[in-house]
């Protein structure tokens, strides 16, 4: 197993949406949908024991699954299959990323929204998000599949943060900010 460890900064500014959960956060007597959303928007950010936001791990991965798969890059020897494959199952970020800012730090920004959450379905209303301008962090990844070479998953995690993105409003549906760079990589054996 090898571990890579990657430095990562934006590149525009980053928005989470975590669903908030109504058994830990019920709404107040009397409260709407909009108070509701006013009162907690802060809640829609992943943290960490100490209150710091964080980056999901999953999201990560997922953002370079994402990356491999638009690349479509063969392996050599291997007739036209691609790494697409060994990255979903061969490699996984250890852990959230810390980004340095503190939860009760947070900026909002609202938007007009569809109720739903369905893009195009109809009715709009005012929603708040955490909206961060600047970031950085750094990010382990264990790639536990050989056939994942350094230079690819170098590739696939730059691609990642360029065409596929992270959070709300992301590249890869469509949006612009939640971009990221990738600022080095330091590789260890395990």
């Amino acid at each position: 197993m090898r571990i890579c460890k990657a430095e990562l900064r934006s590149a525009t500014p980053y928005s989470q949406s975590r669903a908030i959960d109504p058994d830990e956060h019920p709404k107040l007597p009397k409260e709407d949908a909009a108070g509701y959303d006013k009162r907690l928007w802060r809640e829609k950010s992943t943290v960490n024991a100490d209150g710091t936001v964080c980056i999901p791990a999953m999201a990560l991965k997922m953002s370079i699954d994402e990356a491999i798969k638009r690349l479509n890059i063969g392996i050599p020897g291997r007739g036209k299959s691609t790494y697409t494959k060994f990255f979903l199952a061969g490699q996984i970020c250890d852990a959230d990323v810390p980004i340095g800012i503190k939860k009760d730090d947070l900026e909002s920004i609202t938007i007009w929204a569809n109720a739903d959450g369905v893009r195009g379905s109809g009715k709009r209303v005012k929603r708040i998000f955490p909206y961060i301008q600047s970031w950085s962090g750094t990010a382990t990844f264990a790639i536990l599949d050989d056939v994942i070479p350094k230079d690819i998953f170098e590739r696939a995690l730059v691609e990642a943060g360029r065409l596929v993105g992270i959070g709300r409003f992301r590249p890869e549906k469509g949006g612009m900010i939640g971009r990221f760079y990738v600022d080095g990589f330091e590789w260890a054996e395990t």
